[in-house]
């Protein structure tokens, strides 16, 4: 008989490790894929893109229904897991519905933080993290409203350049004193608020909120410096933490996330973790490009290669309001390191490369990102840059044609 596989969680990770163990052994497990979520996995990073308007939600699809069924994949759809039985090797669905495994795998991700602060209960106080908060959100955008996002990372961005496409009056708060600034510098960053402020978005930093009021809904949002903020509808973008309820209370080994070895599995020998509820060496990594290097990784193990995940060198590459951005590495000069900067404010272009020993050990590039996978590849291989330097600066240049030869007489 095959050995029965159950992944709890149906998202980017769990999709990926899917394809990638069918692309390997197709039939060898029995599986079955249990969701929380009333539809199979999809793109989360066209979430603003959908918010906007750019994009429907067929367009946020990967999968659909006949592709479970043609690798034998039975899913279950809009039922959360309540359980993990790890004596009888079950899981629990619901109430009554059980699940034997032979192999478990998490791919439960993350939830999105909220406030310790008053009022964010409050109706009309959301986060932006999935399909049904794009659809609360647009819901309570309506016209004439004003919105106000709490967070200027990654996802608060995007959330405030989505509602300001809807024409909504959007002002994003962020209580550091840079956008993205685990990402980004000062001068990068500067960048990326003029790009917000262009497209009708107000970005206020340094600004740490005190509490949200209204009688019976959102109507303020008040400051720690006392300031005042009318709003009818309020985002929270203030990060993640990953999903380890089901973990701990199945005795499974957690600290920040659910802690795997290199194999990506768990204190359980038949328990595997991935994608943002995993935490690696005592990293836990919230982006897509880890969760898919572990999918590969898991996928590898499960049908008896060798395989470790050594971590990730992270990077980010995304436009922010058509702004290209990209970043790697570090993102600020070591002692004993060298920096090199390009910058013209004027036409939006910044090029930042940090190099130590003649090698790359950091970019943070905005409005060309032309040499981001070049980039990439140096700062994880580390391999020396010498002669390279004015072609990672100012691009690779391409070799010009010959010129036309004169006709013979």
């Amino acid at each position: 008989m095959k050995e029965r596989l159950v992944i709890i969680g149906n998202g980017m990770a769990s999709l990926r490790f899917l394809e990638r163990l069918t692309e390997r052994a197709p039939g060898r497990y029995d599986v079955t894929v249990v969701g929380a979520e009333p539809r199979a996995a999809y793109n989360r990073v066209l979430l603003s893109s959908l918010l906007g308007g750019e994009v429907d939600e067929a367009a946020c699809a990967f999968r659909g229904l006949d592709w479970y069924e043609a690798h034998g994949i039975r899913l279950i759809t809009g039922a959360p897991v309540t359980q993990i039985d790890r004596e009888n090797a079950l899981v629990v669905v619901g109430e009554t519905h059980v699940l034997p495994f032979d192999k478990l795998v998490l791919a439960v991700g993350s939830v999105p933080i909220r406030l310790p602060k008053a009022g964010m209960d409050l109706p009309g106080v959301l986060t932006f993290r999935d399909l049904a908060d794009v659809a609360a959100i647009r819901e309570a955008a309506v016209a004439h409203a004003k919105a106000i996002v709490i967070g200027g990372g990654l996802l608060g961005l995007e959330a405030a350049v989505g509602l300001a496409r809807l024409g909504i009056d959007t002002t994003l708060l962020h209580v550091m004193d840079r956008l993205m600034e685990r990402q980004l510098d000062h001068a990068a960053a500067g960048l990326v608020k003029r790009a917000m402020e262009a497209r009708g978005v107000r970005v206020l930093l340094r600004a740490d909120t005190a509490s949200v009021e209204g009688d019976g809904r959102v109507e303020r949002l008040v400051l720690s410096d006392g300031s005042v903020l009318p709003a009818d509808l309020v985002v929270l973008s203030v990060g993640v933490r990953p999903n380890v309820a089901l973990a701990q209370a199945a005795g499974l080994a957690t600290a920040r996330g659910i802690t795997v070895d290199d194999r990506m599995q768990t204190s359980d020998t038949r328990i595997y973790a991935l994608g943002e509820c995993a935490e690696h060496r005592g990293v836990v990594y919230g982006l897509v490009e880890p969760a898919y290097e572990q999918a590969e990784t898991l996928s590898r193990h499960l049908v008896g290669e060798a395989a470790a995940y050594p971590g990730t060198s992270l990077a980010t590459s995304l436009k922010v309001s058509g702004l290209p951005v990209f970043s790697a590495g570090a993102i600020e000069a070591p002692e004993g390191a060298e920096t090199i900067v390009l910058s013209d404010p004027g036409l939006g272009l910044y090029r930042k490369l940090i190099i130590a020993d003649d090698r790359l050990i950091g970019a943070v590039f905005v409005g060309d990102i032309a040499e981001q996978g070049w980039c990439k590849e140096l700062i994880r291989g580390g391999a020396p840059i010498a002669g390279h330097r004015d072609d990672l600066m100012f691009g690779r240049q391409t070799p010009s044609p010959p010129a036309p030869q004169p006709l013979a007489a």
